[in-house]
């Protein structure tokens, strides 16, 4: 099995900034693409940015210029720097990773159980 955890939400003044990070612990051979995603009140998850193991990162249009998305393959993390923040990102906040497990080499995907980010106007 594997496991994701997530830290780093908290409430913010707009402009502030804050770090997320996501860990994944468990049977894992490798992991591939990790990811952030982010659910407001009332409307669908939605992509807030994602990393392969290698390749091009990939952010939503509303974040760009503002968040940075990097990872640790040796800590099996992955982080989400937010700068600029604005009440409008005020979500909870998921990781989402895709693990090839040890032992079978199968691919499946994974999701932390979310952390609250709160931007106040």
């Amino acid at each position: 099995q594997v496991q994701l955890v997530e830290s780093g939400g908290g409430l913010v003044q707009a402009g502030g900034s804050l770090r997320l990070s996501c860990a994944a612990s468990g049977t894992i051979f490798s992991i591939n693409t990790m990811g952030w995603y982010r659910q407001a009140p009332g409307k669908q998850r939605e992509l807030v940015a994602i990393i392969p193991s290698g390749g091009r990162l990939n952010y939503a249009d509303s974040v760009k210029g503002r968040f940075t998305i990097s990872r640790d393959n040796a800590k099996n993390t992955v982080y989400l720097q937010m700068n600029s923040l604005k009440p409008e990102d005020t979500a909870v906040y998921y990781c989402n990773a895709y693990v090839v497990a040890l032992g079978t080499l199968r691919t499946q995907g994974y999701w932390g159980q979310g952390t609250q980010v709160t931007v106040s106007s």
